[in-house]
């Protein structure tokens, strides 16, 4: 067993410990938040701290997606270290497509009192009619940047609401719509905050609210990002 895990249940009892153990497995390599009601773990405050003291050293953290629902993801100090890498190897093509289905299916929507003004989860999908047509880019290009995405979870495809008979026999995605991926709910609430600026940056960059974003960010005291907090004080935030 990893040292870091080790010390996170030294304290507890062989069945909690198994407990902890099993709901670290399960937040790190689940496709979807979990419910609490899932894993002990997850609702048991003490065992919560214990799988959260766990994650820690791994530069992970638990990240609290939405009512009784939980993830886990980057803590912030490290997704910091690792946004510039990552961005890197992200594909051009691949990064334009992605910020226009986050505008479309989400900064829009959120703008016009569609959706929660703090979630990544959106009911409106971008077609990828709207995407060739907003980028320009060659449909091919559309095309594989969008199966990229969705084999990184960044992207998936919206449910088909159209009855059975309409829906064709055709094995393509060519009409398909997109929403935002699994993968967005791993972000912690800071994170969330730094892309919202972003797809403000991008979708309204001479508007007063990006001046005012790229002017605090100048500042060297105020960067938009909360600074990494210790097991014990997420947990005491989680439980406020």
């Amino acid at each position: 067993m990893h040292p870091a895990f080790t010390a996170a249940v030294a304290d507890l009892s062989e069945r909690h410990r198994d407990e902890v153990l099993a709901a670290y497995a399960a937040v790190e390599h689940s496709w979807q938040p979990l419910h609490e009601s899932q894993m002990l773990a997850l609702r048991d405050a003490t065992l919560r701290r214990a799988l959260q003291q766990m994650l820690h050293p791994l530069g992970r953290t638990l990240v609290k997606v939405g009512p009784h629902l939980w993830t886990s993801g980057y803590r912030d100090d490290i997704a910091r270290e690792l946004s510039e890498e990552m961005l890197e190897s992200l594909p051009l093509v691949d990064r334009a497509v992605f910020v226009l289905i986050l505008i479309h299916s989400v900064a829009i929507p959120r703008s016009q009192g569609l959706i929660d003004q703090d979630t990544w989860i959106s009911n409106q999908p971008t077609s990828v009619e709207e995407l060739n047509r907003y980028s320009r880019l060659p449909r091919t290009a559309v095309r594989t940047g969008l199966a990229r995405l969705r084999a990184s979870g960044l992207v998936q495809i919206a449910p088909d609401r159209r009855p059975h008979q309409a829906r064709g026999s055709s094995n393509t995605n060519a009409g398909a719509s997109y929403l935002p991926g699994p993968q967005l709910a791993r972000l912690t609430p800071a994170a969330r905050r730094r892309l919202q600026e972003e797809l403000i940056l991008a979708a309204g960059a001479d508007t007063p609210l990006a001046a005012a974003i790229r002017a605090r960010r100048a500042r060297p005291s105020e960067d938009g990002v909360l600074k990494p907090s210790a097991p014990e004080a997420t947990e005491t935030q989680e439980n406020s």
